[in-house]
């Protein structure tokens, strides 16, 4: 039936595994027996329900196979399809094949997070190559060693996938994750061994109360500044919030928050309203900031989520709440705590609004 299909015209022969059943070994058999009894030049068209697409379709060219088919970040029905990000990737980096124009691998980051967000998917986190994780460092000793030598817990620059090593600060942290992370975010500081040390304690402490800066990077970077500068950046002092939920038979419920604040040395009262108590506060806080800091009308919530820390207490249970905002060009995430997961969000609030005007405001 190949040589069929390859006499009739057939440029290439693409070898399906549908159901995604196939392992690397038996892959390269079926590739090189196929090529070896017909002559075809073979394709690969790999599903992931076994964990192997990626692996399958390398096989498949380890074989002879010329022709990779799959998706950008692996997308498709049931587990997926091959990721072709990680094949290309693999490809150029591990087995020196050329794929694609020279450079061009160093866009692999943005393509893929562009895909992402037409198709309204998260980009996953942990993606080989491309993903946030893909070259984050958070323990003490990684860190450590990172500083010492990049290549001891990194497999390849990711500045090759248009990429970024990231630290991760977190519990297990010590001063040379803090350090490096401050060197990332734009501080140095290296000289000063004690301010080191006080803002290692304190970010324990804050650990250690349910704050968490593995993916809160600019709550971070206000506390660093805080530390480094001797206070916190301010824009706005808040005086007072409030927020109410409303319920009426037969309609939705509606929030209203209320948010007292002064600005550039104008006091403000807002009140905002929305479709929960969270959204009610964010409309009021950036209206009344807006006002005095017009760059604030381009800050958007666009994530929100919510944990829930000593799980045992139920409703009296501390909250965790971290807040991604973006200003249309690119996003930033906080973090608050609280007793009530309205306050733990009201802190997360100002922290990304505050964090947003640091950027913007001169």
């Amino acid at each position: 039936m190949l040589r069929t299909a390859y006499d009739a015209g057939a440029e290439v022969i693409a070898l399906c595994d549908t159901n995604g059943g196939m392992l690397p070994a038996w892959v390269s058999d079926v590739v090189h027996d196929v090529i070896e009894s017909t002559g075809v030049r073979v394709g690969i068209h790999a599903h992931n329900d076994s964990g192997c697409a990626v692996a399958n379709s390398l096989a498949a060219i380890d074989a002879g196979a010329t022709h990779v088919q799959g998706c950008i970040n692996g997308y498709g029905e049931r587990t997926g399809n091959a990721d072709l990000v990680t094949v290309v990737a693999n490809l150029e980096l591990k087995l020196d094949q050329q794929v694609l124009p020279v450079g061009l691998l160093r866009e692999a980051t943005r393509i893929a997070h562009a895909v992402a967000e037409v198709t309204n998917v998260p980009p996953a986190s942990r993606q080989p190559y491309v993903g946030t994780s893909a070259f984050a460092h958070k323990a003490g000793l990684h860190a450590s060693a990172i500083k010492v030598d990049p290549d001891l817990y990194q497999h390849m620059d990711p500045i090759g996938v248009g990429n970024d090593m990231r630290l991760l600060v977190s519990d297990m942290a010590g001063r040379a994750s803090i350090e490096l992370k401050g060197r990332e975010l734009g501080f140095d500081l290296s000289g000063d061994r004690d301010l080191l040390t006080k803002i290692t304690d304190r970010v324990k402490v804050l650990e250690a109360r349910g704050y968490t800066f593995e993916a809160a990077d600019a709550s971070f970077e206000l506390l660093l500044a805080e530390e480094v500068e001797g206070q916190r950046p301010s824009y706005f002092e808040i005086e007072s919030w409030r927020v109410i939920t409303e319920t009426r038979p037969g309609a939705e419920a509606l929030s209203e928050g209320t948010v007292k604040l002064v600005a550039d040395g104008v006091r403000y009262v807002v009140t905002g309203e929305g479709n929960g108590p969270v959204n009610a506060l964010d409309h009021a806080l950036r209206t009344a900031i807006g006002q005095a800091y017009p760059a604030v009308a381009k800050f958007e919530l666009i994530d929100y989520k919510v944990r829930i820390l000593d799980q045992g207490h139920g409703t009296d249970a501390i909250t965790r709440v971290l807040i991604e905002t973006t200003d249309g060009e690119s996003s930033w995430v906080t973090v608050g705590v609280g007793a009530n997961v309205i306050e733990a969000s009201w802190g997360a609030l100002v922290d990304g609004v505050t964090f947003g005007l640091r950027r913007t405001v001169s």
